[in-house]
């Protein structure tokens, strides 16, 4: 994986982590132990689930570019299906307490987002091919007219 790459994820997995480990907290203090161990499970599922989506994204708009922005919006789609299919599938659960996990699996995943979108706009990417640093004029390319 390339080092913006890298930076991109690691940028978004610190603060979710961050903000599961809050909510770990919290849920300790309102719902005891299963509270604690649903935001933990939670904050987990997020981090795979997101990571691993942003790291396919990353390889496709590296290799597939034209398909970026559709590749993204289903993806995104995707995992947020997914998160609604774990809060149902986990509602009555007695491993762990269901809102909390259900409120942290949100939470986490907002925090996600954010951090994603503010680690993007913070990277220097390069939207404009520099020039040749020999000073060649590039070839023309397109009509003259």
């Amino acid at each position: 994986m390339p080092s913006q790459d890298a930076r991109t994820v690691i940028h978004a997995v610190v603060p979710t982590a961050v903000v599961g480990a809050v909510a770990a907290g919290i849920s300790a203090a309102v719902a005891g132990g299963k509270g604690a161990l649903g935001a933990a499970v939670a904050t987990v599922v997020v981090i795979l689930f997101m990571g691993i989506g942003l790291v396919v994204l990353l390889r496709i708009a590296r290799s597939l570019p034209q398909l970026f922005q559709g590749m993204g919006l289903m993806l995104y789609t995707t995992q947020i299906l997914l998160m609604f299919v774990f809060i149902t599938a986990f509602k009555d659960t007695d491993l762990f307490h269901p809102k909390t996990f259900a409120a942290t699996l949100v939470v986490a995943t907002l925090a996600w987002i954010g951090a994603q979108a503010r680690a993007h706009m913070k990277a220097k990417i390069l939207y404009v091919e520099p020039e040749d640093s020999k000073g060649e004029k590039p070839a023309k390319t397109g009509s003259s007219s």
